[in-house]
């Protein structure tokens, strides 16, 4: 076995650690540790320097009023306009910086500097105020990976009106949901968006959803496949016949600081789907300060590629407000990154020149599943630096993203963070953190967390826990939409203790910290099972099951047992060179036996060519627990291929499961 693909207990066995590589910490954003000591010195005087990024046309009077917690009002009495510190600061002189490449999955491509990105709002923000939109109204967007998708949400942000982005792969219920919920009064939507070669009819989807909302007068649609859609006289407009009429200029509207900026719906698997708030210039300053520390932002040298649907959280936090903020280039990706081959993600590296990539860790199982032939097309020394989002990365896919797709000279940063924190919460500082493999490493300067017993006590190293964050943050939510009392309940009466005081924010996930403070998550808490009265991590038994030669990607769940509480159900595609059969599961039980103890045996492997995951890229095991449970499978409208669910349906009725 490659160095990249050691077992996770080598690696810490030997305590191995990747420090910057020779030359970054010469041209590093952050040169030094002293950012965390300033930061600890005084917390609200740092943040009150990060906030001198933004352009403010009042400044705060208080950098954070605490006095309702956990309702938090940061920077109180600022005035300001979030699209001021996007876009108009660059006009002066950076009008013709690119701003975005765009390039649709059937290969056609745009150029949109900061310059016509501001002209395109304008015209935009004119054309919804034509047709009623005010400060405070909420707008609804459901569409693809287009350029007008981002211009949509700042024009939204230009006219102080909360933007409820859904993400365009949800059913025509999910958008219904959340339109309803949010009250909005405009929907932006396309013809369709191209997936894979398909066609995803989002408007005939849309309209669907709109007979289950009354709230929405009108629906702006992009002409984005070319197919005929059903109009409604009065209620639909063609974009591009309403926004070229109007001039490419509009003031700013003032907003106050606090003033919601956009809300956006967590996806619940059994209860309502929660409207997480964020606010101007808190999140602002939040996503911009820690987009240019963790990701090492030089505006005039960087193509910076986050790979996020902008649909979700990192794609607002990380493919628009904080590059615009920075000045960033960046590249956005319309389709699938198999089409019309499996290299078109080195492709676009390799096209754009792209220095920074920031992805998913299960597309990265995926394109280390489909071979390191792809990646030999390219030419990949544009890239210095790779980050990680959305789910805890095992450790050999960091090694094979750092040792493969980096060739060994480009720092990792494993980011942690979620919806509800607006911006990374946990990642390395490129230049000056020692990394270890699968570990996301330490809080960020500014903020404080912690790992919890069930009784909030702070546990020893190498215990399992709650991850938890004990001091508020600018880009925090600042609650759920129109339900305060969800909002404690959710996230702050587990741990906090109000008549002392004291609140923490509980983000429900688990992790443990080593000897040398480091952060390693371990997934969502209902991830980690109890077998037998021990709390086995998912993660811990994908990162052996992946550890195999023979298995490419795992996932992993656990299902209700009357004799251990819960037992452990692998799902497992294999290297496109091995075959299934009952030999094979039998060894991969006992490989996880090996590599954590005989608790964490599987008691079943399944065996199947794809696993079920989201459009961008989370395995969604509710399914595969779903699966396991022998329970009706949910809404599947949300999968890249829902076919992949039913597959691995049959495989598990007609017995291709080794048990035991």
């Amino acid at each position: 076995m490659s160095d990249a693909r050691q077992t996770i207990e080598a690696l810490l066995d030997e305590q191995r650690r990747f420090p910057p590589p020779d030359g970054l910490n010469r041209r590093a954003v952050v040169g030094s540790g002293d950012v965390y000591r300033e930061a600890r010195a005084d917390v609200l005087a740092w943040w009150a320097k990060q906030a001198e990024r933004l352009v403010w046309r009042r400044r705060w009077d208080e950098v954070l009023d605490w006095s309702r917690a956990p309702f938090a009002r940061w920077f109180a009495g600022g005035r300001l306009n979030v699209t001021e510190s996007c876009l108009d600061r660059h006009l002066p002189e950076h009008a013709d910086r690119v701003a975005y490449y765009w390039e649709g999955e059937p290969g056609d491509r745009k150029i949109i500097t900061y310059g016509s990105l501001h002209a395109e709002v304008c015209r935009l923000a004119n054309a919804l105020a034509a047709l009623g939109v005010q400060k405070g109204d909420r707008v609804a967007l459901y569409m693809g990976m287009v350029p007008e998708l981002p211009a949509t949400m700042l024009a939204c942000a230009r006219l102080g009106a909360p933007h409820v982005v859904v993400f365009g792969g949800f059913s025509a219920e999910a958008l219904a949901d959340r339109i309803a919920d949010a009250g909005a009064k405009v929907l932006v939507t396309c013809d369709g968006a191209w997936r894979a070669g398909q066609v995803v009819p989002l408007k005939a989807t849309a309209d669907e959803a709109l007979s289950r909302a009354p709230s929405v007068r009108h629906v702006l649609v992009v002409r984005r496949t070319g197919g005929d859609v059903p109009m409604l006289p009065g209620r639909d407009h063609y974009y591009d016949e309403l926004v070229s009429a109007h001039p490419p200029w509009r003031p700013a509207t003032e907003c106050d600081a606090e003033d919601v900026l956009f809300i956006l719906h967590t996806s619940g698997t059994t209860a309502k789907p929660k409207g997480i708030v964020h606010t101007c210039g808190g999140y602002l300053t939040y996503v911009t300060t820690t987009h240019s520390m963790v990701f090492d932002v030089h505006e005039k040298d960087d193509i910076y590629w986050c790979t996020a649907d902008i649909g979700w959280i990192t794609g607002h936090s990380y493919a628009v407000y904080a590059p615009l903020a920075n000045g960033t280039t960046s590249v956005l990706y319309e389709g699938a990154p198999s089409h019309p081959d499996k290299d078109r993600v080195w492709d676009t590296v390799e096209r754009y020149g792209i220095t920074t990539m920031y992805t998913a860790p299960s597309e990265i199982r995926t394109c280390m599943k489909w071979g390191d032939s792809y990646l030999a097309r390219h030419d990949l020394s544009s890239l210095r630096l790779l980050g990680t989002v959305g789910e805890p990365i095992n450790p050999e896919a960091w090694m094979w993203y750092r040792d493969i797709v980096g060739s060994g000279r480009c720092p990792v940063v494993d980011t942690w963070w979620q919806t509800e924190t607006g911006g990374l919460v946990i990642a390395p500082l490129p230049g000056v953190t020692t990394t270890k493999p699968g570990s996301a490493t330490l809080p960020l300067p500014g903020v404080a967390a912690d790992v919890v017993d069930g009784q909030g006590r702070s546990v020893a190293p190498g215990e399992g826990g709650y991850l938890v964050i004990t001091e508020p943050w600018p880009g925090m939510l600042r609650g759920i939409d129109g339900d305060e009392e969800r909002f404690f309940e959710t996230y702050w009466r587990r741990f906090s203790r109000p008549e002392e005081g004291r609140w923490v924010f509980f983000s429900g996930d688990g992790a443990k910290r080593d000897s040398d403070g480091y952060f390693w998550l371990l997934g969502r808490v209902d991830d980690v099972m109890c077998v037998s009265g021990h709390r086995i991590s998912t993660l811990e038994v994908e990162s052996a099951l992946v550890d195999h030669p023979a298995v490419a990607e795992a996932a992993v769940v656990g299902r209700s047992d009357p004799e251990t509480g819960q037992a452990i159900t692998a799902f497992v595609t294999l290297r496109s060179v091995v075959e299934a059969d009952d030999d094979l599961a039998e060894e991969l039980r006992a490989h996880v036996s090996r590599k954590i103890g005989a608790i964490a045996r599987p008691s079943s492997v399944v065996f199947a060519d794809e696993l079920p995951k989201t459009r961008s890229g989370e395995i969604m095991r509710r399914l595969l627990r779903d699966i396991s449970e022998r329970r009706e499978l949910g809404d599947l409208t949300t999968l890249a291929d829902a076919g992949v669910v039913q597959d691995i349906v049959e495989r598990a009725k007609a017995g291709r499961a080794a048990t035991g």
